[in-house]
């Protein structure tokens, strides 16, 4: 089982890493291609392209001007540390043990506009380019058409090495498009978080982010390799309903936050 999450923008590079386990992205080639095309632009350009504010536009400007290989501990941070946001909130990577950091390396990948696809403990450098970025580049309109089927083609790679096949998608679907699902080898099933609120059960942006950072540490928690076992996710009160559920699309409940 391997299960993929989406990044996120905000960064920290500011604590020291409670590990010294580290790994290089697999397409850092591609991550130096599209970081020589994004110096082209200047700051303005990238505010607008982003739809950013001057001051972000001017921090991410300077970072790929300052993003170097090679990437070593000293000028770079493991990814599942360095990003900050609700998913990564539920996911508390600091409190991960060096056994769970391993279990985590093999079971979660992290999709990215920037590098493709991560493995948790991938030295990542900073910076900001979100999936759905209309940036033309060399291979097209925008970053789907950049990473073509590259994306789809390294996860096909790195399930065949897991008993259990199958796609955990706990990404967001500005990142799952740059997936091609009818091209993996595997069955998806993507889980679904959802609150009451109003009188019904709805899918609450901030909680459902957190939920799949939490549904990531209970797997690695419980040490899950099969999918099905994720039907008795219990963190912060969701529970698996089974009546809102298809094959494919597992629905879990929560009643009160």
């Amino acid at each position: 089982m391997l299960m993929v999450v989406s990044p996120a923008k905000t960064l920290d590079y500011d604590t020291q890493p409670v590990t010294s386990a580290s790994s290089q992205p697999d397409f850092l080639e591609q991550a130096e291609a599209l970081v020589k095309q994004l110096r082209t632009l200047t700051p303005a350009d990238l505010g607008s392209l982003m739809k950013i504010s001057d001051k972000l536009a001017q921090l991410n400007a300077a970072r790929f001007e300052a993003w170097r290989r090679p990437f070593t501990p000293d000028n770079a941070k493991q990814a599942v540390l360095a990003f900050k946001g609700d998913v990564y909130t539920g996911l508390d990577a600091e409190t991960l043990t060096e056994k769970q950091f391993q279990f985590t390396q093999k079971h979660l990948r992290i999709l990215s506009g920037l590098y493709g696809i991560l493995r948790p403990l991938d030295l990542m450098q900073a910076y900001r380019l979100e999936m759905g970025t209309k940036f033309a580049n060399s291979a097209g309109k925008d970053l789907y058409a950049f990473w073509g089927d590259q994306i789809t083609e390294k996860l096909n790679e790195d399930i065949a090495a897991h008993k259990h096949k199958v796609l955990v998608n706990l990404a967001s679907n500005e990142y799952f498009k740059s997936v091609k699902p009818k091209q993996l080898n595997v069955p998806v099933i993507t889980p679904v978080f959802k609150d009451w609120k109003s009188g019904q059960y709805k899918i609450i942006s901030f909680y459902a982010k957190k939920a799949r950072g939490l549904m990531c540490r209970y797997a690695i928690d419980q040490k899950i390799t099969k999918a099905e076992q994720l039907k008795s996710f219990d963190y912060e009160g969701y529970s698996y309903n089974e009546s809102m559920s298809s094959d494919s699309e597992w629905v879990f409940i929560r009643d009160a936050v």
